[in-house]
């Protein structure tokens, strides 16, 4: 039975799962894989659509009911924050209140650090945006700030757009941990997950080993990134948490649910259903 799996087309996840997905980890099943942005695997892992998908981190209160949370594979780090844009004449004016933002999904855990960063002077409209789509249109004036995650942050100038906060610099000042940006989950009944957590443990050490396997695989699904975009891209968000979340990372997990939770954003979570098993 083939295993079906989800992740973006990003080219830190390409990176990591490339070994897995085509059958180079031993003892792993095969792999029907699905490339979509993670609004898009948000929304299919509610219906229980995939065996092994990459989610965010602020969608877990939805979701750990029917899946288990793996300690390895996602996107958790220092220095690595969703951006919040604005064309330069708007530069330095943090508050945003009559503003219209655009977001890349309403479940994101990029959307729910915006609402906590905001929550003293919420914008007057959110907007819910392809990615692709958020910085020509801030550019263009359709949105008067943007909230962008991943390459964005290496590309943003391009469009002549100024960085209002670094929500992860914002973050880290705060807690003293590193964000958690996008998690893997196993489905349960229909994937062990130690198992799972060990077949992606494999895929990683493979990518890290042997970085040019991976090239044409990664910079086929890269969105017309440029290869030395591509190299940052993958430097920054495949780091120590990628091969295992540890003290710090769970830490980080419970802080940001901990406090969507006491502000009202998100469903009550208890962290032992997100950690049982690797307790």
């Amino acid at each position: 039975m083939a295993l079906s799996l989800a992740i973006s087309p990003c080219p830190n996840d390409t990176f990591v799962f490339h070994a897995l997905v085509h059958g180079q980890v031993p003892g792993a099943p095969p792999v029907e894989v699905t490339y979509a942005d993670v609004d898009v695997t948000n929304t299919a892992a509610e219906r229980g659509a995939f065996d092994l998908v990459k989610v965010s981190y602020a969608a877990l209160p939805w979701l750990l009911d029917d899946y288990h949370l793996l300690p390895c594979g996602g996107a958790l780090g220092r220095g690595c924050g969703p951006l919040v844009l604005t064309r330069g004449d708007r530069a330095g004016h943090t508050d945003l209140t009559g503003a219209t933002v655009a977001v890349p999904g309403d479940r994101t855990t990029a959307y729910l650090l915006f609402r906590l960063w905001s929550a003293d002077r919420p914008p007057a409209r959110i907007e819910v945006v392809p990615f692709h789509e958020i910085m020509p249109g801030v550019a263009a004036g359709r949105y008067d700030a943007g909230l962008v995650i991943h390459e964005a942050r290496f590309t943003y100038p391009r469009h002549g757009l100024t960085a209002l906060v670094d929500l992860g610099e914002w973050w880290e000042a705060d807690t003293g941990l590193p964000i958690p940006l996008g998690a893997i989950l196993a489905r349960r009944g229909a994937v062990d997950p130690e198992a799972a957590a060990g077949w992606i443990r494999e895929s990683v050490r493979q990518a890290w080993a042997d970085p040019t396997a991976s090239r044409e695989y990664v910079l086929a699904h890269a969105q017309e990134m440029e290869p030395d975009v591509v190299d940052r891209h993958i430097g920054l968000y495949v780091n120590e948490f990628t091969a295992d979340l540890g003290e710090a990372g769970f830490a980080a997990v419970e802080a940001l649910l901990g406090r969507a939770t006491d502000a009202g954003l998100v469903p009550q979570t208890s962290s032992s259903r997100a950690t049982a098993w690797t307790s």
